[in-house]
């Protein structure tokens, strides 16, 4: 478990893909960012959910830059 948590390239591929997905017309976890920005205003679980899980991998990115950071 601790090898998926540190590999780069896996991290960057989720980021790309999952992350990202579906493309068009905009990155999903952009609209649901935008939606919390703008107030979450009626957000259900299910989207917390998905907001959690299209963000997943770019909190993975984000713990590995800080730990990488901080062990230099």
């Amino acid at each position: 478990m601790n090898e998926f948590l540190n590999n780069w390239k896996l991290i960057i591929i989720l980021c790309l893909t999952l992350g990202l997905a579906p493309f068009f017309p905009e990155p999903h976890v952009w609209g649901k960012l935008k939606w919390v920005a703008g107030g979450a205003v009626g957000m259900g679980a299910m989207d917390w959910f998905d907001l959690l899980f299209h963000g997943f991998p770019f909190l993975l990115l984000i713990r590995k830059i800080t730990l990488s950071f901080f062990k230099k």
